[in-house]
């Protein structure tokens, strides 16, 4: 059977079926085949000149050309997320060719092209995998990204660093570089696919942050999967200084400046997803430390009810959530899913009838509905100048980032006593170490008793792989650990797999700490008691504490002992 696909032959040009679909005008195709006809010896397209005037959408142009040579338009969004095992072309032929397979059906090999009468590209492509061809028609862009999401980390690091070897990238001195010397080295094509490689085997292993860290003989390569560091085979020494400064380059940061600390961000596109990487550099002894934060913009909002709330912990922070006014604060170390928390918050009381304003750093996820600002202390816009111009923009709720200062607090609070709903964060270990916190900064105890609603303390604990799971008779020393009462219980534990990477675990939950202000806690916090003596009320008031609440994700079988332990304190 010939490589090429059957077509149906059809009268009409592009801008006749263009016309008759009533895509463009004719006011419009004129001006369009005018401007074909003024471009001299270059040949352009009718549908590339009719995109890059703007009168139509590329989807369109791709449709007319599907029905005008009878090939099926694939858009991205109908492009398998895997595709089979199979010996297929060289990626440079592919994206030479501007193609790619996306599926086998019936031992015919479909393919995607974005020039599908390409005569040469197709009877190659017969050739080399013996099997008759389905072509479609797609975009260049589409097919780009879909190589990229397909192929685009089948290549190992070792591999890549054997490259580099034969391509010669010379190890310099970290200290007194040229800069020129260094961005060159940053563009090299080996030095650009590593970096690649790093971004894209991280993102598709679910990692949050992404750790480069130089030593004295090599540079370490960590990413943090479901909140532990897995490390990854080394880096040479001599590739330090180029791998660093491509980071930097791609976050706009000054490749030059290795004596102070910088923040950037970049913003790309992998495996089909928006990504933001919230970068940092820090000078250490060794050189720069990079760590780069993972923000994935195309993730789906998390709502209240997969957080990991128990239904009754769940019952009351929902009652808390459409209060019509007052603070109310969640707390926990940073990466312990705070701002995940409010962001679900948020997305349960976003309607037609509330005005929610938020300022963050950074904006992790875009809400329909909802006016984000990010901060920008450069250029004097921090929390606190942020929210004393947001209180003039009538919000009924407020959403601030984090409470880092006093003047933060103190804005907070009397925006709480006014009338708005003003949710925030802050770095305390349990529910009532925020009220001290809030009291040792300076902010007066009759503030704070009087505008708070409540306090939510949380961890993120590994989830057991479901993959691997079994029953687990756990030790008695590990069980005298927890401090609980019930002793004869099931646990379960992971096994590994490759699912989880041999770690046991796959996916995190919250456990969660809910403090409320009744009236016997706000006059606690009026005669400033201690954190101790505010637990120790709440608790007889019902609060269940950050470790009673993994105990029950224990009994369910949905996380371990070891989990618990390490993320709550030993003190109940």
């Amino acid at each position: 059977m010939s490589g090429k696909a059957v077509k149906i032959n059809k009268p009409s040009n592009i801008g006749d079926i263009l016309l008759n679909w009533k895509l463009i005008t004719p006011e419009k195709l004129e001006v369009a085949l005018k401007e074909q006809s003024s471009v001299g010896n270059v040949i352009k397209r009718l549908g590339e000149i009719l995109i890059d005037l703007g009168f139509i959408a590329e989807g369109d142009l791709l449709s007319a050309l599907s029905y005008q040579l009878g090939f099926k338009y694939l858009p991205f969004s109908e492009f398998p997320k895997i595709i089979p095992d199979h010996s297929y072309p060289t990626v440079k032929f592919m994206k030479q060719y501007k193609l790619v397979p996306v599926g086998m059906e019936n031992n015919t090999l479909k393919i995607a092209m974005a020039d599908p009468l390409d005569e040469y590209a197709v009877n190659a492509l017969h050739v080399f995998t013996g099997k008759p061809l389905e072509i479609f028609i797609s975009s260049e862009k589409d097919i780009m990204e879909a190589i990229e999401q397909y192929f685009g980390s089948d290549v190992q690091m070792t591999t890549i660093m054997e490259g580099m070897r034969e391509e010669e990238i010379e190890s310099i001195d970290i200290g007194t570089e040229d800069v020129h010397h260094l961005r060159d080295m940053a563009f090299e094509a080996p030095i650009v696919k590593l970096v690649n490689m790093l971004i894209t085997r991280a993102v598709e292993g679910r990692a949050s942050d992404i750790h480069i860290e130089p030593f004295e003989n090599n540079v370490k390569v960590r990413y943090r999967i479901d909140g532990a560091l897995n490390e990854l085979e080394p880096l040479p020494k001599r590739l330090q200084a180029a791998v660093i400064s491509r980071v930097k380059i791609m976050s706009r940061l000054n490749i030059a400046e290795r004596r102070l600390p910088q923040d950037g961000r970049i913003k790309l596109r992998v495996s089909g997803r928006d990504i933001d990487l919230r970068v940092s550099t820090i000078p250490t002894i060794y050189g720069e430390s990079v760590v780069m934060r993972i923000l994935d913009r195309g993730s789906t909002l998390v709502i209240l009810e997969h957080l990991g709330f128990t239904e009754e912990t769940l019952e009351k922070y929902k009652k808390l959530i459409v209060a019509p006014y007052g603070m109310l604060l969640v707390t926990g170390p940073t990466g312990s899913g705070k701002t995940t928390t409010l962001y679900a918050s948020l997305r349960e009381i976003n309607s037609a009838d509330k005005k929610i304003i938020t300022i963050e750093d950074p904006i992790e996820y875009q809400i329909e509905g909802i006016n984000q600002i990010h901060v920008m202390p450069k250029i004097g816009l921090t929390f606190a100048t942020g929210l004393r111009h947001i209180v003039r923009q009538d919000p009924d709720v407020i959403m601030v980032g984090e409470i880092r200062d006093v003047e933060t607090a103190d804005i907070a609070i009397h925006s709480a006593l006014t009338g708005h709903l003003v949710f925030s964060t802050l770095h305390t270990n349990d529910a009532p170490g925020a009220v001290t916190r809030l009291l040792d900064m300076g902010i007066e105890g009759f503030l704070v008793a009087s505008s708070m609603i409540g306090v939510l303390a949380q961890r993120l604990v590994r989830l057991i792989c479901p993959n691997c799971k079994a029953p687990f008779n756990p030790p008695q020393e590990l069980i005298d650990k927890i401090e609980l009462p019930e002793k004869n219980i099931t646990a379960f534990h992971g096994t590994g797999c490759d699912e989880c990477r041999q770690t046991g675990y796959k996916g995190r939950t919250g456990i969660f700490e809910l403090m409320l202000m009744t009236e016997e806690i706000r006059q606690l916090i009026l005669e400033k008691a201690s954190a101790d003596v505010l637990g120790q009320r709440a608790i007889s008031q019902g609060m269940q504490v950050l470790r009673e609440n993994g105990w029950h994700k224990i009994k369910q079988g949905y996380t371990t002992i070891e989990e618990v332990l390490r993320v709550t304190q030993e003190k109940m």
